[in-house]
């Protein structure tokens, strides 16, 4: 007998997965850095315009839950379009109202949307995409994220440069929302065949009492469930509290140790800018450190990925929060030193190579863990660990530092990188797939 089953192809997602994401994050990139000018230009102080920017991190916390029950419920494309138009009304609510309230309410809707963009796609790639090219699947989705965000910076810089206004830049974001829209509804939607989330829903529906039976469910070739799995799916309910129940022993375990890699992962990027600072480094030396830094780091999404996909997760995850670790720890001893300009772009690079080799490692152990049925509940629990390890670490080095100093600061940083890395050689299962040679 024949697998009717459609095969996986890079070419079937490119367009439908990766497209749509290149152009939310491109529009996205060119609105975030400009939020905190635009609030300046509207009265705030630098300590109001940074805790409106904040909001996105707020919205996108707040959101993870919601789009894990979302995006269960009707589906990953149908929650990518309501995604980008949260979005839309977000920007406008900020353009239309020229306040400080306004701007700060349509940055926390989208990172609202944010949540619910990114969680579709993650949900959907890891239903439809093999185990044995999940990791690149996914560090490539990760790398489009990052690419977006890098040129959206420059699409910016231009708006600016030729109108003189800093929130013409927001109708790049409305724009990129109506075209991910437009390119979601124009493309055949693959989730229709290959998405878990509609199966579940599906064998839900079949074997509720209005249904006459469970055979009316299909799988993803069209073949009736057996009334096994139309069990398990209908059991998969899109009810983010019941995964949370279920799988709380690998969300307080591997989920800990994640929450510590995204913290660490922030930390760089905090910390490399209040270094330069500290060390009264020239700003555009600094930049250009930085720069050639995140450079690096985007370059190895794809690597990171091939690593993981050949050896398993943890040759990404615990070289790649040693490394982190070890910079923080070091960078911390080299302050005084009277080369430390030298010191700060050694370490500045060495730390944007150890992040590009995790580039993905959340997303794919997520995919991992997460039940085959219905893995979106799953995967908006997962996600908000580790935002919420992310959005925490700004907070711990400021207050480490207004305690003792930057130097500490550093060293707590790569301390708890260190636990984090301990905790994920424990627990991550060593039968976590990977392509054997």
């Amino acid at each position: 007998m024949t697998d009717s089953a459609p095969r996986f192809s890079w070419r079937s997602i490119v367009l439908p997965v990766y497209l749509p994401t290149l152009v939310f994050s491109l529009g996205e990139g060119a609105m975030i850095p400009i939020v905190p000018l635009v609030a300046t230009e509207r009265g705030a102080s630098l300590a109001l315009a940074g805790l409106i920017a904040a909001m996105l991190m707020v919205g996108e916390l707040a959101g993870d839950l919601p789009a894990g029950w979302l995006v269960a419920r009707i589906g990953e494309r149908n929650a990518m379009i309501g995604a980008a138009m949260l979005a839309v009304i977000g920007v406008l609510i900020a353009i239309v109202s020229p306040t400080l309230p306004a701007l700060a309410i349509g940055v926390f809707l989208l990172g609202i949307a944010t949540a619910v963009f990114g969680l579709a796609r993650h949900a959907f790639l890891t239903s439809y995409v093999p185990v044995r090219t999940r990791a690149r699947a996914l560090s490539t989705l990760g790398g489009v994220f990052r690419a977006g965000w890098a040129v959206g910076p420059f699409v910016a810089a231009a708006i600016i440069a030729s109108t003189g206004s800093s929130e013409a830049v927001f109708w790049v974001l409305v724009g990129a929302c109506f075209a991910v829209v437009g390119v979601l509804v124009l493309l055949p939607d693959p989730e229709q065949v290959f998405g878990a989330a509609r199966l579940a829903r599906e064998a839900s529906a079949a074997s509720s009492p209005a249904a006459p039976d469970a055979s009316s469910a299909t799988d993803a070739s069209g073949a009736p469930l057996t009334a096994g799995e139309a069990e398990a799916a209908a059991e998969s309910s899109p009810s983010v509290f019941r995964a949370i129940r279920e799988n709380r022993g690998v969300l307080a375990r591997i989920g800990t140790g994640i929450g510590l890699l995204a913290a660490i992962r922030v930390s760089r990027t905090v910390m490399l800018p209040l270094w330069s600072v500290s060390i009264d480094m020239p700003a555009e030396q600094a930049a250009l450190v930085i720069g050639i830094s995140g450079t690096l780091d985007f370059a190895l999404f794809y690597a990171s990925g091939q690593l993981m996909d050949r050896f398993g997760r943890l040759w990404s995850a615990i070289p790649g929060m040693i490394g982190m670790a070890a910079g923080h720890i070091a960078l911390a001893f080299t302050h005084d030193l009277p080369s430390n300009a030298l010191w700060f772009t050694v370490i500045a690079v060495w730390l944007g190579l150890a992040n590009g080799i995790t580039s993905g490692i959340i997303m794919t152990l997520g995919a991992d863990l997460a039940p085959k049925q219905n893995p979106a509940p799953f995967l908006g629990a997962f996600r908000m660990i580790g935002d919420t390890g992310g959005a925490g670490a700004p907070l711990l080095i400021a207050a480490v530092t207004s305690i003792a100093s930057i130097m500490a600061a550093n060293v707590v940083v790569g301390v708890l990188g260190l636990a984090g890395a301990a905790m994920l050689w424990r627990w991550i299962p060593r039968y976590v797939p990977h392509r054997r040679r």
